[in-house]
């Protein structure tokens, strides 16, 4: 019988590391997706994102992915984020500072939105890369970066390092 941890979504990525959740966790709430199609957008993300980095830079530490309903109310999410459709990964890697991961990947890949978050200047390891994928084809190339000004997060078009 094919255990949870033996779904592989991409060559280097299975399913609960898309859907592991620390709040998830402490909160006892499931996060588990709840259709195919969640399934199927977990698959396209990992497979046009996160893996493509995977090949460049090496391993890749997914932070936040595949988001249900009652976990992205605890983390205080947008009703229309797309990491509850299975479309959002936030990651990092070890091996490249963020800014320059979100600069490989607006220069390299096919995505919907791609925000470098909360970096910054001068602290590579800061932050965290978003990024995500329409299933459907309807990718945007839209880039920004999440800044916290005065306590509050603002979007600015482009990469702000």
């Amino acid at each position: 019988m094919l255990e949870a941890d033996d779904i592989r979504v991409a060559p280097n990525f299975t399913l609960p590391e898309l859907t592991k959740s620390s709040t998830a966790d402490r909160m006892g709430i499931e996060n588990a997706p709840d259709n195919d199609q969640v399934l199927v957008n977990l698959v396209n993300v990992a497979n046009h994102v996160l893996q493509p980095c995977r090949d460049k830079f090496g391993p890749i530490r997914v932070n936040s992915g595949y988001r249900g309903p009652d976990l992205n109310k605890a983390v205080g999410g947008s009703s229309k984020s797309q990491h509850c459709h299975g479309e959002a990964v936030d990651f990092e890697c070890s091996r490249i500072g963020n800014d320059e991961l979100a600069e490989w990947i607006r220069d390299n890949l096919e995505f919907d939105q791609l925000i470098l978050e909360f970096y910054q200047k001068g602290k590579p390891s800061s932050g965290w890369v978003h990024c995500s994928y329409k299933t459907n084809g309807e990718n945007r190339q839209k880039v920004m970066t999440a800044l916290r000004v005065n306590g509050k997060t603002e979007y600015k078009e482009g990469i702000i390092k």
